[in-house]
């Protein structure tokens, strides 16, 4: 957990806009960057905003002011992104289990293209056989991540190409002269240990012999943010370390100058974003008191999906004394974002705000209990701008037939 912004902006933004409201730091987003950056050698490690965290445009024109280029997992981001102004050389497009003509849409827009599944690889070689180069995602079988929902490398995992099925792809290759330019590995997300990343690095050397048409590694992303004052994240200076060395290594080995990828997503935006709320009702059963806010799990789904941790204070008074709250939202499910969270004491009307927001909070949102959607707001070069409005009654309505139709 790491405040980018200060009580007095956010209650400003509070003040200005009401809430719910997510807000969010340029700054911040633009110094996780160049932490990167600064870590890995620029000659052979390459990185791409994953905008599936949050797709913003206003959010997507700041990674690419900053020079980075972006990740997609929709036809429709990769849209947003050309939309925003970036070339489409600087967009990776990264598909699973789709339609394969949104694979074609993504080669006639000229972006970068990764496929997962030996029926897609089937289908673009008797489509553009070695015309288009090409990536593969390769499931590894590595169990690695904070969470089931979000590891993606294991042995039952949905995403890549097994790797006891490379038999087949280097068949598909050959049979069709596909250009496989890039092999992939994603393990998942939240991954602390910089040992899984090499345990790619070792997949990467033994399948390399088998696709001399290769010059990328794609090390996927995942890097851990510390959500908890007593966590770490991911030891940033020793991955770009050892990213270098092994880098290094398997050029010479191979006789050819490897470049690594990395799609960075929530370690870009998370401890830039912030979710703000008001505290509706305060309730005690028992020895538990209840902060029951104006929001709930249609704005920020991630603890009941996820049980995932966001720091929580009192925007209003945190100076208070600390007292022990259930912080709840106020959709008909079961929405508690913490249990007998210590907050500075409460008051009905006070303002809350959860840290870490930055990263799959608005993006997963949704207008359950026909609620509206919060605002988003950026603050950039010290000041703040609106960046999305609130939902209205009428967006309820907009993609509705009318009654009389």
């Amino acid at each position: 957990m790491n405040s980018s912004l200060t009580y007095a902006q956010l209650n400003e933004a509070a003040q200005t806009y009401g809430s719910p409201l997510y807000v969010y730091h340029a700054e911040k987003m633009v110094d996780q960057y160049k932490n990167l950056i600064n870590h890995f050698s620029n000659k052979s490690v390459c990185f791409f905003y994953a905008c599936k965290a949050l797709t913003n445009i206003h959010v997507l024109d700041v990674f690419k002011k900053a020079g980075c280029n972006i990740d997609c997992s929709s036809i429709n981001e990769v849209k947003l992104a050309i939309h925003v102004g970036y070339d489409p050389s600087n967009i990776l497009y990264t598909s699973n289990s789709v339609d394969f003509e949104e694979i074609k849409e993504a080669v006639s827009l000229g972006v970068h293209v990764n496929i997962d599944s030996l029926s897609n690889v089937e289908k673009f070689g008797m489509t553009f056989g070695g015309r288009y180069p090409v990536g593969v995602r390769i499931r590894p079988d590595i169990m690695a991540g904070g969470n089931l929902k979000i590891s993606t490398g294991h042995d039952k995992s949905k995403f890549g190409i097994p790797a006891k099925q490379i038999k087949e792809l280097k068949a598909l290759q050959e049979k069709y002269k596909i250009n496989i330019a890039t092999l992939h590995i994603h393990t998942g997300s939240e991954i602390k240990d910089v040992a899984v990343f090499l345990q790619s690095a070792v997949v990467f050397e033994q399948l390399l012999p088998d696709f001399p048409t290769v010059n990328i590694l794609d090390f996927g992303g995942g890097f851990k943010v510390p959500y908890q004052s007593n966590e770490k994240g991911t030891d940033i200076a020793l991955l770009g370390q050892e990213v270098n060395k092994v880098m290094a290594e398997l050029s010479a080995k191979v006789g050819r100058n490897l470049t690594a990828w990395f799609e960075p997503g929530k370690y870009l935006v998370s401890e830039a974003g912030f979710f703000i709320t008001k505290v509706n009702v305060l309730k005690q059963s028992g020895e538990i008191n209840f902060a029951g806010i104006n929001s709930g799990l249609n704005h920020l789904i991630r603890p009941m999906f996820y049980d995932a941790y966001h720091h929580i204070d009192n925007l209003t008074a945190p100076s208070k004394e600390l007292k022990h709250y259930a912080v709840v939202g106020n959709i008909c499910e079961t929405d508690t974002f913490a249990w007998d969270r210590p907050i500075p004491t409460i008051t009905e009307g006070d303002f809350l705000v959860f840290y870490n927001a930055g990263a799959y909070g608005y993006e997963m949102s949704s207008n359950y209990n026909a609620r509206y959607k919060p605002a988003q707001v950026l603050f950039e070069n010290g000041a703040h701008r609106l960046i999305s409005r609130p939902d209205t009654f009428e967006d309820l309505l907009a993609l509705q037939m009318p009654l009389n139709q």
